[in-house]
């Protein structure tokens, strides 16, 4: 069983793939607590993978977006890989970078969010996320593009209780090479 906060279909609102008409498939229970993180991870609901997969296939949208909470807590999900790749779908996931798990070989594209303070295990992505809570993060942007391999590597605002944070935002990508700003369009624009 998959144990579950939402799906529901919508665009991508960050990153490489801003823009992307897919299915987020949100995770519950994650393993950090983050102080701007912007989700309950409380579990609402278990499906089981038939049940799951027929969610998925009510949507119109042929790309998924595994997301969190951290789905690489998730046991099942080699399995829910596995079937999504069967029936055609591009995968996305979004993870915290605290497992490398081997499942993530077969997505296709991977999406990290590493934390400060955080042990990260994974060492290859398509992008690299970090959210700029303070000057201070420089640093820590340094150590993770060392560590992690990827295509892009952005730099997103931090949300302090609706407020966007561009000022902090642009200080650091000033002091960082080869970052981009990646803002997160849907709070923008105002959809999911």
């Amino acid at each position: 069983m998959y144990s579950l906060v939402e799906i529901f279909e919508s665009l991508q609102g960050e990153g490489r793939n801003t823009g992307r008409p897919v299915v987020f498939v949100r995770f519950a229970r994650c393993n950090l607590r983050c102080p701007w993180c912007d989700t309950d991870f409380s579990p609402r609901f278990s499906l089981s993978l038939e049940d799951l997969m027929k969610e998925i296939k009510s949507f119109k949208a042929k790309s998924v977006i595994l997301t969190g909470g951290e789905p690489t807590i998730q046991e099942e999900m080699p399995e829910l890989v596995a079937t999504l790749k069967r029936e055609g779908y591009w995968i996305g996931v979004e993870t915290n970078g605290t497992n490398d798990s081997e499942w993530l070989r077969f997505v296709d594209y991977v999406a990290t969010s590493p934390k400060r303070g955080s042990k990260i295990a994974l060492s290859k992505a398509d992008e690299v996320r970090i959210v700029a809570d303070s000057e201070s993060i420089v640093p820590f942007c340094h150590e993770m593009r060392a560590k992690i391999e990827a295509t892009d590597y952005y730099i997103s605002p931090c949300d302090h209780d609706g407020e966007i944070d561009f000022p902090t935002a642009k200080a650091v990508l000033a002091a960082l090479g080869g970052w981009s700003l990646s803002v997160q369009l849907h709070k923008l624009l105002g959809f999911r």
